[in-house]
This record gives structure tokens, C-alpha cells and sequence, in this order.
């Protein structure tokens, strides 16, 4: 290999592994059976709920096979963990509920479809909050790998603490080195704030971008995939690879060709228009995130950028139109699970409609039952007009307020979360506290715009804080350029945690 004889194969990040692999200096078999082997030495981080050994290496030699011929793609060998919203052949896939334990799909979602002809080979599938519904990665009902009952995801930079949610697993797997990369999904900030708590980075791009075809769906209108890595650069190959239409298959897949997203990351920033939200920066914000954010936005200044302040008017409004709009969306994505063609069914009933009512409330956890309850209420005859249409009205409105701040900005920043990741359990019963976590990543969400998280240092107790960047819609090149500058200027991406 090129790097030092000190150097591990974890310690390479995407784009450096595929260099590697592409020339052949390690086999693309040498380095899944390195990454199953670090994934099995820390199973007490509860990244992964499945493993195929047998299947990832067969995929492995495959890889290699294409790079002896000269047939392999520019992800060829590079080994990639899946979160389990996406339905995989080889792996089960549950969405973290009992409701689907033991299901095995047919057929392979888009994304996971995408990276394995870029050449990706899949180490296995990843932990998350059950059907993505939560902000800490607490909600699963699967056990991880080496576990005999469902458990928390652990941050790796502090075990006592939550990594984020629901992409939770993800975001482990790459800051504790068990995965070069990992998917994720989107739906309020699934992909953003679990990078932000540990320390990676993140995008969730322009809704439509990536086929959201064998995603398990919470919100149809909002659930949206993404890559979670070390850096700018590793996501823009991961994304380069994702995206891209897929009609046939999924009604809001949009009508664009495959983009590479690497193509600006070198060009300079000097001039670019950084909107700073006035919104982001006011009470609740830890001063230990504000501190970290605000370095960033100074390392900016010094790279040539310009701080515009701008005002996200409706911001605090995107909380109660989310918990409208994604509870509503759920109840009816929700209502397939009944116990009659495929997944969780009650033992014990006496006719059909008792088997439902048994199979539902045994198969979900507490925290999608209270979603989809509350769905299914907005959306019910005399709520409707009062509740969901009006969540409705006012996430355009949302929309429109990004809209004019872009008239002043090229790309709006701040802080992810406002607070650093907390302990385990700390949130104890109380359903909005976690809710109130979301307020700076849920407004891109609802507008459908491309949102990602930077690394940008360490807040309160020494943990990991990340940079919010959002774009205008289909500006993910800008985006990626904006962060890779970033990384280039400051090691925060490089950081280990010392788990």
C-alpha cells in the first residue's frame, strides 16, 4: 500500500480506498474481511442488526474480478453498510420493528442497487429508530449483532450518550471506522443530526434526487436518502453514485441525469454568499455549539466567503407543521402493516379485524404508535381543514422564506442541533424534547432543499458539533465544494474517537 506500514485499511476513507483498490496495492476481499472483522470486535456499540459474511465476500471477489478485467466501477471493492430502511436480498431488512423481524425482500432498493453497480460491497445492515421515527436512536425493537435483546445504539466519542437519530447506526458505523461509508435516510434531519453528534459528514440532497424506490416509507413527502463518511469528498462519490432518476419505479423521482458531484469541490470560495439565520443563533443554542459554529463561520471569512445575515421568519413554526405533516404521512404509509401479507402477526385472535388490532399493537413501538395516532387524527373528518391543511399552507410558507434569503446568499449555515449529543435515556418519557432537537434541520426538510452537516470541533464535554449547510434546490456541487474548502482548512473530519 501507499501509506505507512502504520496505516490501517480503517483508517482510509472512501475516496483513498478506492484509489487503493483500484491499483491494486489490497483486495477488495482483504479489505471486507478487515471491516467484518472491526465490526465484530465492537459489536458493543450496537451498530449492526444483520451480517452476511458468506454474501459480502461473495461480492468482494466479484470486485475483484471486475478490477483485474478492467471492468470496474469508480466504488469498486470499497465497502459500504446499508441502514435498514432500505430493503436489501441478502440481509433481512426490518426498519428496526418487530413487525418486520425475519423479512427478507426480493429484490434490492435503488440506492442499494446504485452503489453495488458503482462496485460497493455491503458489509451488512445498520441500526436505526424504528420505521426512522426518532432523534436518538433509542426507538429500535431489533437486537444488534452479538446481542440477545433490542438496544441503543452507542456514540462511540462517550458510550453513555446517544448518536443521533434515526440514522443513529449509520453514523457510528463510520465514526468508529466499522464502515468506510453508510446510507442513511432523511426525513426531519435523520441524516444531519446524527453526523453532527459524532462527528462525520452528511448530505441529504434536493428531494427527488435519489430514488426513494425499496426505502421502507415513514413520509413519503419528505423521506429522502443520503451518504454519511469522513468527508465532503467521500460523500460527492457516494452521492455521484445514488442519485439519479429512477420514473418507472418512483412517481417523485425527478427527471435529472446522473450528476457528478465531485466536479466543483477544488473551485475557490472566494465571494461566496454565506447566510447566517438570525433564527439559528438565539436562546437554547449551548454555548459550546455556538462557539464551535461560529470558528467555522470565521475560517470562512478567512477563505474568502462573506457572512450575510438573513432571517428564516417561520422557523420556529417548522416543529408543529412537521409533527402534523410526517405523523399524517405515517398513519397512512403505516396502515400495510396489518399482519395479513407479510411481516409481525398476532398469535392469538378471534377474527380478522381483532388479529389487526392484536398484530399492530404488538408489532409497534410506543414512539410509532403515538405518530401514528396523531396522524390519523389530523387527518380525520372536522381536524383535516384545522390541522393538516394548515400544516400545509405554512410549509410554504417556509419554502418561500429560504427562497428570499437566497436572493441574498448563496448557501445558508449554522448550527445543527442545539445541543451536543446527551446521555442516554436523559429524555426519559418526554416525546418533545427530542422533537425540539430538530428545529434548525427540520425548515430544509419541509422545503425539500439540500441540507448536510459538517464537522466543525467540539462543544460541551468534548463532543462532536457539526456545521449546518444548506443549498438551493439541485445545488449540491455547491454545497460539497463549500464543506470540502471547509476540510481542507481545519482536521476536525480526521478526528478519532478513542472508544
Amino acid at each position: 500500500m501507499t501509506t505507512n506500514s502504520t496505516t490501517a485499511l480503517h483508517d482510509l476513507g472512501v475516496a483513498a480506498l478506492a484509489t487503493e483498490l483500484r491499483e491494486r496495492r489490497v483486495s477488495a476481499v482483504e479489505a471486507a474481511r478487515h471491516f467484518l472483522d472491526r465490526a465484530a470486535a465492537h459489536q458493543n456499540l450496537g451498530a449492526y442488526v444483520a451480517v452476511n459474511e458468506e454474501a459480502t465476500l461473495a461480492q468482494a471477489r466479484a470486485q475483484d474480478a471486475a478490477i483485474a478485467a478492467g471492468t470496474a466501477g469508480p466504488l469498486a471493492g470499497v465497502p459500504i453498510a446499508h441502514k435498514d430502511i432500505f430493503v436489501t436480498r441478502d440481509f433481512p431488512s426490518t426498519a428496526g420493528s418487530k413487525m418486520l423481524a425475519g423479512y427478507q425482500s426480493p429484490f434490492d432498493a435503488t440506492v442499494v442497487g446504485q452503489l453495488a453497480r458503482a462496485g460497493a460491497v455491503t458489509l451488512g445492515k445498520l441500526n436505526c429508530d424504528e420505521f426512522a421515527m426518532g432523534s436518538a436512536n433509542e426507538n429500535s425493537a431489533v437486537a444488534p449483532v452479538g446481542f440477545d435483546a433490542p438496544a441503543p445504539v452507542r456514540n462511540p466519542w462517550d458510550a453513555a450518550r446517544v448518536p443521533g437519530g434515526s440514522s443513529g447506526g449509520s453514523a457510528v458505523a463510520v465514526a468508529a471506522r466499522l464502515a468506510p461509508a453508510a446510507t442513511g435516510t432523511d426525513t426531519g434531519g435523520s441524516i444531519r443530526q446524527p453526523a453532527s453528534f459524532c462527528g462525520i459528514t452528511g448530505i441529504k440532497p434536493t428531494y427527488g434526487r435519489a430514488s426513494r424506490y425499496g426505502m421502507i416509507a415513514f413520509a413519503s413527502s419528505l423521506d429522502q436518502a443520503g451518504p454519511m463518511a469522513r468527508s465532503a469528498e467521500d460523500c460527492a462519490l457516494l452521492l455521484s453514485a445514488i442519485c439519479g432518476p429512477d420514473l418507472d419505479r418512483d412517481s417523485t423521482s425527478l427527471d435529472l441525469p446522473a450528476e457528478d458531484f465531485s466536479r466543483q469541490l477544488n473551485d475557490s470560495i472566494d465571494g461566496l454568499r454565506i447566510g447566517v439565520p438570525a433564527e439559528f443563533f438565539g436562546e437554547g443554542l449551548a454555548p459550546g455549539v455556538r462557539a464551535a459554529v461560529d470558528a467555522a463561520l470565521q475560517e470562512y471569512e478567512k477563505l474568502g466567503a462573506k457572512l450575510v445575515p438573513i432571517s428564516l421568519p417561520r422557523t420556529e413554526l417548522s416543529i408543529p407543521v412537521y409533527y402534523v405533516i410526517a405523523p399524517a404521512e405515517a398513519s397512512s404509509n403505516l396502515s400495510r402493516f396489518d399482519g395479513v401479507k407479510f411481516g409481525h402477526r398476532a398469535s392469538d385472535y378471534t377474527d380478522l379485524v381483532d388479529m389487526y388490532k392484536k398484530t399492530r399493537a404488538e408489532g409497534f413501538g410506543d414512539e410509532v404508535k403515538r405518530r401514528i395516532m396523531i396522524g390519523t387524527y389530523v387527518l380525520s373528518h372536522g381536524y383535516y381543514d384545522a390541522y393538516y391543511l394548515q400544516a400545509q399552507k405554512i410549509r410554504r410558507m417556509i419554502a418561500d422564506d429560504f427562497q428570499n434569503a437566497f436572493q441574498a446568499c448563496d448557501v445558508i449555515a449554522g448550527p445543527v442541533a442545539p445541543t451536543v449529543a446527551w446521555k442516554l435515556g436523559e429524555h426519559g418519557n418526554d416525546p418533545l424534547a427530542d422533537y425540539l432537537a430538530d428545529i434548525f434541520t427540520l425548515p430544509a426538510s419541509l422545503a425539500g432543499l439540500p441540507g448536510m452537516s459538517v464537522p466543525a470541533g467540539f462543544g460541551e464535554d468534548g463532543m462532536p458539533v457539526g456545521l449546518q449547510l444548506i443549498g438551493n434546490y439541485f445545488q449540491e456541487a455547491r454545497l460539497l465544494n463549500a464543506a470540502h474548502r471547509l476540510q481542507q482548512a481545519t482536521d476536525f473530519h480526521t478526528a478519532f474517537p478513542q472508544f
